[in-house]
């Protein structure tokens, strides 16, 4: 009793490998916003936070107090804006009444003219007023948005790689507090020969192997515009196709990106189970129409996953022994079968077996 597996035709890509990384989309540090004494740092290296986590708060007593100057300013000028504005009010009665006694011995065109005049510059202070008014507000919700920037929080969803500062330090605007490192939302990146790259273009598919083990499929996203003149190369962005790369995994972590070489091609394939080493070579069994094993050599081209590419000596459709060829002898009859799949032999499928 013999397994047997049916030689095939199946697409070959040539691949090449290139040496790649992991890279993280979004990475670097959280700084501060305003300056001020650090009161508590609420994340350690190797944290998780989410976007919109808390990750620091500054001591916000002078913020407190400038927000109370500005809020007194604001107070201020609108009373000056009221006060402008009912003087205003009280230059016009005053003009509307000399109006009415226009016609009149009481009647002075002189002190229309100055009321007129009033109210102009009336309505200027008045214009200055509101300006000074929206001056004020503006600071006020200024100091509104420090006090909200006092609590520095995650701007992205990530892990915490580094703490620049602790409980107690002064920061100054711009200065890094931690460091955070998306490991979720990720990249491959490699360097690639400017020679393949005419090969290459967006959306071409490839796969990647990592050196603890894995292989995983990728998108081309992106080639950067800019070579090396020393390497001749140019980084390339992998978009990875499986969300499970990102468990357990190192940003900078070494990988193998496989890149098409050429077209696809259709290839003659037989199971390296099939094949054996004898004096002349390397040589398979067939099993012939009347149900011998003979056995033929072969000339074999490149590995596709646990198949050999078949140079010469082999057609589809034969049927080759896997399991068992070790014992076996030229022209022994042997008994054998293949899985069916709807009642008839699928010759795709490989390692049958009939006892």
């Amino acid at each position: 009793m013999v397994q047997v597996d049916p030689v095939i035709t199946e697409p070959l890509t040539q691949t090449v490998g290139i040496l790649g990384r992991i890279v993280a989309k979004q990475e670097g540090p959280v700084a501060a916003r305003v300056a001020g004494p650090v009161a508590e740092i609420a994340v350690e290296v190797g944290d998780r936070v989410e976007a919109g986590a808390l990750i620091a708060t500054l001591d916000t007593t002078r913020l407190a107090l400038d927000r109370a100057l500005a809020e007194a300013d604001a107070r201020t000028a609108e009373a000056e804006l009221m006060a402008a504005e009912r003087e205003l009010e009280l230059i016009e009665l005053e003009r509307a009444r000399l109006v009415q006694l226009e016609g009149s011995a009481a009647f002075s065109r002189a002190r229309l003219d100055d009321k007129a005049k009033e109210a102009t510059v009336a309505a200027s202070r008045i214009e200055a007023a509101a300006a000074r008014l929206a001056r004020t507000r503006v600071m006020l919700d200024y100091r509104d948005a420090d006090l909200g920037d006092a609590q520095i929080r995650a701007p992205f969803p990530g892990v915490v790689v580094a703490r620049h500062v602790s409980a107690g330090a002064h920061v100054q605007v711009g200065e890094p507090v931690i460091s955070l490192v998306d490991d979720v939302d990720i990249e491959v990146e490699a360097d690639v020969p400017a020679e393949r790259l005419a090969e290459l273009d967006a959306g071409v598919g490839v796969s990647f192997a990592l050196a603890g083990g894995g292989t995983y499929d990728a998108v081309l996203r992106a080639i950067v515009p800019m070579e090396n003149p020393l390497t001749r190369t140019r980084a390339v962005r992998f978009a990875t196709a499986d969300g499970g790369l990102t468990k357990a995994r190192a940003i900078g972590q070494s990988v193998t990106v496989l890149l098409p070489v050429g077209a696809p091609r259709d290839v003659v394939t037989v199971h390296k189970d099939a094949v054996t080493v004898s004096l002349d070579g390397r040589q398979v069994f067939v099993v012939d129409g009347d149900d011998t094993a003979q056995p033929r050599l072969v000339t074999l081209g490149a590995e596709i996953g646990n198949r050999f590419e078949v140079i010469d000596g082999l057609v589809p459709g034969d049927l080759v022994v896997v399991r068992g060829n070790e014992r076996l002898r030229p022209g022994q009859a042997v008994a054998y079968g293949l899985p069916e799949v709807g009642g008839a032999p699928n010759k795709a499928t490989p390692a049958g077996e009939r006892s």
